[in-house]
């Protein structure tokens, strides 16, 4: 991840800080040696130091003061803001008060110190928000300015939302894609970090599908428009990305209801502690200071930021690994999850066909290419995948005759070459050897010699076998639904290392299996569905945390799913999995190591064991601990590099 840069406000603000803790510190420094007011003799000597405190206190604080008056003015009382004000203006008078009674005077030192250290608390949660945020923010510019619509013979630049379906569009190098479709002309590689996280370019050329939002980096491309702006891929991601922050998790609700309680109620604790015993001992000014010290340790400083700062830094790690999660509560969930239910076709398996094995493997080239010659005016799946592990152009001049429901008879200059199934095998009276491997076996024949045959599979995902490894690794149960055969589920499972999987399953048949998945476990873990087609957005809505595959999934998926997986890359979910983990454990910690230290210090306060000095402790140093433990999300997890290789070796097929 890039360094992230101070913003001019930010780049003010710290001047400000640094410039008010030079000041303070000077004045603090002389006061201790020389005890500023005895400087002047007299009643008034207080009005040096207080003069000197005050210009500091107001360099520092004024914009704190202004908030708090602003609050009070539209009905906001009892916030942080008041807490700050009325502490610190509550210890100057209490200075004064002293200071005019012939007292030590104690109070104004303490009173820019608060407001000192409370400003580099926020600070740091304004530097911390905005690197958590610079991830996610980083994709709003994604969005495209400008789109160069072909219309009447001519090249116009127009708003991206005013292109309409079907139209042409032209996009320079340099350019971002401004609008979904298709290529029909030119050939170039496109820039998709922004959009999935990969580092590597993707090249494209005609009839090769373009997302908006990736960058031309190469060659001009005409492209037609299949979706229009308010559909395209850029504006649904920055919907997903702007909405993320709305989704509140349980522990931000808690924080929040918790605050509006807490504050009125130790305000008036504070106004008993300072009136009280006051009028029982008569000491006001030393039951109001410790009054004024309560308060300021009361305020929820480190509560009310660093929980949604931890979510907002876990949002942010996770996208950055081209995980888009709608809403911290989904973070807050992924931690608990404890069952995953995969689709395969699609999730678990690459959803095309390939060559996965040829029999006898010594004839493969030989087996190859009599059988892409057969297949060469095909455009079945099956041909396509026999054509491209051959890798060669096919011998022309054969005659073709398709055999229904049988496979393809090649003729030429007296030479036979069959190459179908096994009932073409039975009735041309061959002698064949028969394949009992999961999958789709063409059988290949020269005249009435049987020369092998070649095992079509849908290939497994490469990461998948590690994937299933992790996650069961982690204590999770990981189910596959399928509507593929018995035969064939039983294969993948066994290959991918589900522990668990339903095979000859329809849409609504899925539904009742997470149903009743739902029903059986434990109500403290949640559940996952994992898919990409059409016909797995209701299952994504019903499971607990749906989860859809990005890059390839169709709209609805994505639309149903509670986290994308924009690379379509199974990896993204153990690590999804301990950035959530990640994050819940930080919000604990900083929930229970802010609410100890203030409970300790309150008390310590109330007795006159701490003075003002710790309680700033208590409010600002805390919060400053929990900001920083709350970055530790961001600074552990740093993109796709997170992901584990794919181990290396054959190709394991479904």
């Amino acid at each position: 991840m890039e360094k992230k840069s101070l913003t001019r406000k930010e780049k003010r603000q710290l001047i400000r800080i640094l410039v008010a803790l030079a000041a303070f510190a000077a004045v603090f420094i002389a006061d201790k040696i020389v005890t500023l007011g005895n400087v002047f003799p007299g009643k008034a000597g207080w009005i040096f130091p207080f003069a000197l405190y005050l210009a500091i206190y107001l360099l520092i604080g004024y914009d704190v003061l202004w908030r708090a008056v602003r609050n009070i003015l539209h009905g906001q009382v009892l916030d942080e803001n008041f807490l700050m004000c009325f502490a610190t203006l509550g210890a100057f008078a209490l200075a004064i008060f002293r200071g005019v009674t012939g007292q030590k005077i104690e109070g104004f030192d303490e009173a820019c110190a608060v407001l000192l250290f409370y400003q580099i608390g926020e600070f740091f949660q304004d530097f911390a928000t905005g690197k958590s945020r610079q991830s996610i923010a980083a994709l709003m510019d994604i969005r495209p300015d400008v789109a160069n619509v072909r219309r009447d013979g001519e090249v116009k630049a127009v708003d991206p939302s005013e292109v309409k379906a079907g139209e042409l569009i032209v996009i320079n190098p340099g350019e971002r894609v401004p609008l979904d479709g298709k290529v029909e002309k030119g050939a170039s590689v496109l820039d998709t970090r922004a959009l999935t996280g990969e580092s590597l370019p993707r090249e494209v050329e005609c009839g090769d599908e373009v997302i908006s939002g990736s960058v031309n980096l190469s060659s001009q491309l005409e492209v037609r428009v299949e979706r229009e702006f308010y559909d395209c891929t850029v504006t649904k991601i920055l919907d997903l990305v702007e909405n993320a922050s709305e989704q509140k998790s349980k522990a931000e609700n808690f924080i929040t209801k918790f605050a509006r309680y807490y504050t009125p109620a130790v305000v008036g604790v504070a106004i008993l502690l300072a009136i009280v015993p006051s009028l029982i001992t008569s000491a006001w000014s030393v039951w109001i200071y410790r009054a004024l010290s309560f308060l300021v340790v009361s305020c929820p400083c480190a509560l009310v930021i660093s929980i949604p700062l931890s979510f907002f830094a876990g949002l942010g790690a996770a996208s950055r690994s081209g995980i888009l999660v709608k809403g911290s509560n989904y973070l807050e969930k992924f931690d608990r999850a404890g069952v995953f239910v995969f689709d395969k076709t699609g999730t678990l398996t690459k959803g095309n066909f390939a060559v996965t094995k040829v029999v006898p493997a010594e004839r493969r080239d030989e087996i190859l290419r009599l059988a892409a010659i057969a297949e060469r005016d095909s455009g079945h799946p099956i041909a396509r995948s026999i054509a491209a592990s051959y890798g060669k152009d096919a011998e022309d001049g054969y005659t073709l005759t398709a055999l229904a429901g049988m496979g393809v008879a090649a003729e030429k200059d007296g030479e036979i070459i069959y190459c179908g199934n096994e009932k073409l095998m039975k009735a041309k009276g061959i002698d064949f050897v028969r394949e009992d491997e999961v999958g789709t076996v063409v059988y290949v024949a020269r005249g009435k010699e049987f020369v092998g045959a070649i095992l079509i599979s849908d290939e497994l995902k490469e990461e998948a076998v590690p994937v299933m490894h992790a996650l069961n690794g982690m204590g999770c149960r990981t189910v596959m639904l399928t509507g593929d055969n018995e035969a064939v589920a039983a294969r993948v499972a066994r290959d991918v290392g589900v522990s668990e999987y339903k095979a000859s399953l329809l849409p609504q048949n899925k539904v009742e299996e997470v149903e009743a998945l739902l029903a059986e476990k434990p109500k403290n873990r949640a559940l996952c569905f994992v898919g990409d087609g059409i016909n797995d957005a209701p299952v994504l809505m019903r499971s607990d945390i749906g989860i859809a595959m990005g890059g390839v999934g169709s709209d609805a998926a994505i639309e149903a799913a509670d986290i994308v997986l924009m690379k379509d890359d199974l990896r993204c979910l153990p690590l999804a999995k301990r950035i959530a983990r990640k994050t819940m454990t930080i919000v604990f910690e900083n929930i229970i190591f802010s609410i100890a230290v203030k409970l300790v210090i309150l008390v310590l306060s109330a007795f006159g064991i701490a003075n003002m000095w710790v309680a700033v402790f208590g409010d600002v140093g805390v919060a400053i601990l929990a900001i920083l433990n709350a970055m530790r999300v961001n600074v552990r997890y740093k993109g796709t590099q997170q992901l584990a290789p794919i181990p290396k070796g054959d190709k394991t097929r479904a």
